[in-house]
């Protein structure tokens, strides 16, 4: 930057001593006799001089550490000096750094100039006409492209940081959905173990093909669980969470087979299902029914063991899906399992994603649940 205003300035100088001036400069007039008189050397020797122009260009390099000092002292020296390029670079600095009032005040300063060129020349004529209308453009153009660039750096940044926001809140909502399926797969797997263990340790009068069946079923459930954890973890060590690391994810045609695992862990359930054209439901709707349903399960075993369950799906694609989980409430109520809780926060999250309502209502007798989900996102 400094061997180019080098460059520049000299060609000014050149063209200076031409009789073209692109920035006011006091060489003849009222002022310039002052000058001389008050000045210990002759001016026009001064003036003619390269040395300070260079020295100038050479100080650019300062231009980013002391931006509006160097303009200033640029500025005065210009009165001598042809140092419109070095005043210019250091302008345009100054807008492309500095807040909107300085570069304010930094511009009227770099037009003072201008404004005693004016006053003290009677007659402009073409040339003092053109040194204005030169003066005004360079300035105005000079601000005017270093507030664009620093306009372009902005938004980059801000660009920058929300795309560095909105990829950690991605990350967040995925590890959160992630730590939702852990809740509900874990959840219920291991409350299916509890109860068939409860019902060896209660039971102990079993025949010996009863409790090797017991037994088979225990193991059966805790090898499922592991599996379910291990998908689970699979997921939470990757380093970045996307569709092809997401655990595999049931539909709400496995519900059959959620029903009959629950059936057979010896829960009285009565299943009412009704809909119309089920295919046509929106696999992200199917999923979120399952998980909801696995849920209720779940808090069912846990909090009114040995009572039975009515469960009742119904809806199409007009009137949506409708799910409605109803157990009477036990005489004895259980003591809150380890974790108890989350259930119906959890659930409450899920629906609120799907854009659904959840309603779940207690009274003396029984519990009942009530969950609309739309029949496509």
């Amino acid at each position: 930057m400094a061997a180019a205003g080098a460059g520049l300035t000299l060609l000014v100088a050149r063209a200076r001593q031409e009789g073209l001036t692109v920035y006011p400069q006091f060489a003849g007039g009222a002022l310039e006799g002052a000058l001389n008189r008050s000045l210990p050397f002759a001016w026009e020797s001064v003036t003619q001089g390269s040395v300070v122009p260079l020295l100038a260009c050479a100080a650019l390099t300062l231009r980013r550490r002391h931006p509006v000092a160097l303009t200033l002292v640029l500025v005065l020296l210009s009165a001598g000096w042809p140092l419109v390029v070095p005043v210019l670079v250091c302008l345009f600095t100054v807008a492309n750094t500095c807040s909107a009032r300085i570069t304010g005040w930094v511009t009227a300063a770099v037009l003072v100039p201008l404004a005693f060129h004016t006053a003290f020349t009677p007659y402009l004529g073409l040339r003092g006409l053109a040194t204005v209308l030169s003066t005004v453009t360079l300035v105005a153009g000079t601000v005017g492209w270093g507030l664009a660039v620093a306009g372009l750096r902005d938004r980059a940044l801000r660009a920058e940081a929300e795309a560095v926001t909105h990829a950690r809140l991605a990350q967040q909502r995925a590890r959160e959905e992630v730590a939702r399926e852990m809740h509900d797969v874990l959840a219920h797997r291991l409350s299916l173990l509890s109860m068939h263990a409860g019902a060896l340790e209660y039971n102990r009068d079993m025949l010996p093909e009863q409790l090797a069946d017991a037994l088979g079923v225990i193991r059966s459930s805790a090898n499922q669980a592991l599996e379910d954890l291990q998908d689970v973890l699979r997921v939470l060590r990757a380093p970045t969470i996307g569709d092809h690391t997401e655990p595999p994810q049931p539909t709400l045609s496995e519900v059959t087979h959620l029903v009959e695992e629950t059936r057979a862990a010896g829960v009285e359930l009565r299943l009412r299902q009704q809909l119309d054209e089920p295919h046509t439901m929106s696999p992200a709707v199917g999923r979120t029914a399952y998980r909801l349903l696995q849920e209720a399960l779940t808090n069912h075993r846990k909090h009114a063991p040995g009572t039975p369950v009515d469960v009742t799906l119904t809806g199409d694609a007009r009137a949506g899906l409708a799910i409605a989980v109803t157990n009477p409430l036990p005489a004895d109520p259980a003591r809150p399992a380890p974790g108890s809780g989350q259930g119906l926060i959890g659930m409450a999250e899920r629906v609120d994603l799907a854009g659904g309502r959840l309603h779940h209502q207690k009274t003396p007798t029984e519990f009942r649940l009530e969950i609309w989900l739309p029949w496509t996102t």
